[in-house]
């Protein structure tokens, strides 16, 4: 059981990014409610938002000076991407660029940072999709379908299908992840995976197929469907077989920028339900007086402060270079806890009015109900935890 591994870290309190809040609060400013509503009811990509957010330099915080970005830390990004829920808009148009070219990055050979992270870190590249979820193993990314073979003149032959894949149609280059050892020619069941970096400009319609999923939330997701798609060998990113512990780093920024996002909605509601709890008034007083309004709203608040020490623990591990699966998970878990108790809280304290498009509540509520289910489960999550940081045996 490895609970103390982290436990001696200290988290600077300092350094909280009030510079760079500060900047994207003022960006936010003009993407008010109505115009995420509008999007909304049209079912459309934020094309104004995300340039804004490219052109300003935060989606590129995290690429090395070298390649054009900022060369910011993550607890940077994590700055950048709960500011934006906080003030009532959204980063899932854009956040995944955050967090798949860390894949590039730490993986990728000279050549492919070269080509790709400059052009991404500017806005000329967007690397938003990532094909790793299928229709018939879900999170069990060790059970996937989709193949790559590699052919005697070294590219590979693509056949497979992905679902839940995000913004593949607003995306440029996609990070997929295919089988190219069969499973039963495996020791572990993570072996024979590998990562390519598609050129989605060039594959949609030379074996690429893209379908739009008509869901609850305006994410911009759909299948792909892969059939014969032939890419050269040079889109392998880093050594073939090696591609699920690539995803799992990828993944494990991901968790803790997802979950500064569930902060900044916590955030959101909170003071949402507390300024209209100080306006609405009723049997001559604030509503905010009465105990069975005050008392949810200061739980939830309280429960989102804890939620964020781990949010803030684990983007310090990360930065230092240590394992930080257990503390990405368990920030992942408790900050989509606290931003959905806090969603609720505010659509009970608004009561009907929170149905009514204008306040952006029933917007917000849903988009932070995504949370509890993707980017990975609760389930998954306490299943993680259970065996292999409290030593528990396997689940079946």
């Amino acid at each position: 059981m490895n609970m103390m591994d982290n436990d001696a870290l200290s988290i600077p309190a300092s350094e909280d990014w009030t510079d760079i809040r500060d900047a994207v609060g003022k960006l936010c400013d003009d993407f008010p409610n109505e115009y995420w509503n509008k999007l909304d009811k049209a079912d459309q990509y934020p094309t104004e938002f995300v340039k804004t957010l490219t052109e300003s330099g935060f989606l590129g915080a995290l690429i090395p000076e070298e390649y054009g970005g900022s060369g910011l830390p993550l607890s940077a990004a994590v700055a950048v991407l709960e500011t934006i829920h906080e003030r009532g808009c959204n980063a899932a148009a854009c956040h995944a660029q955050m967090y798949t070219m860390g894949t590039v990055l730490k993986y990728g050979s000279p050549e492919q940072k070269q080509k790709y992270l400059p052009a991404i870190a500017s806005g000329e590249l967007r690397l938003q999709a990532f094909g790793v979820t299928e229709p018939t193993t879900g999170s069990d990314t060790t059970q996937l379908k989709t193949r790559a073979e590699r052919t005697e003149s070294g590219t590979y032959i693509v056949n497979g299908q992905k679902v839940w894949t995000s913004r593949a149609f607003e995306s440029d280059l996609m990070l997929l992840l295919a089988r190219t050892t069969p499973a039963a020619d495996v020791q572990k069941r993570s072996d024979g995976m590998s990562v390519f970096l598609l050129d989605m400009r060039e594959a949609v319609g030379n074996g690429i197929e893209l379908r739009k999923i008509d869901a609850m939330i305006n994410h911009n997701t759909c299948e792909v469907f892969i059939d014969n798609l032939e890419i050269p060998g040079d889109t392998l990113v880093g050594e073939e077989g090696k591609g699920f512990r690539y995803i799992v780093d990828s993944m494990n920024a991901e968790r803790i920028l997802i979950a500064s996002e569930c902060i900044g909605d916590a955030k959101y509601f909170i003071r949402k339900a507390c300024e209209y709890a100080n306006e609405r008034k009723v049997f001559g007083g604030p509503i905010g007086a009465n105990q069975g309004i005050q008392f949810p709203i200061a739980k939830a608040y309280a429960d989102a402060q804890a939620a964020e020490l781990m949010v803030r623990k684990a983007a310090a591990l990360f930065d230092s270079g240590h394992k930080v699966a257990a503390e990405a998970n368990m920030a992942k878990l408790l900050a989509a806890d606290a931003s959905w108790q806090a969603a609720e809280v505010c659509m009970q304290v608004y009561g009907g009015f929170a149905f009514a498009r204008e306040y952006g509540i029933e917007r917000k509520w849903r988009e932070a109900r995504l949370y509890q289910t993707a980017p990975i489960s609760k389930n998954m999550i306490l299943g993680y935890l259970g065996q292999h940081v409290l030593g528990l045996p396997r689940s079946y």
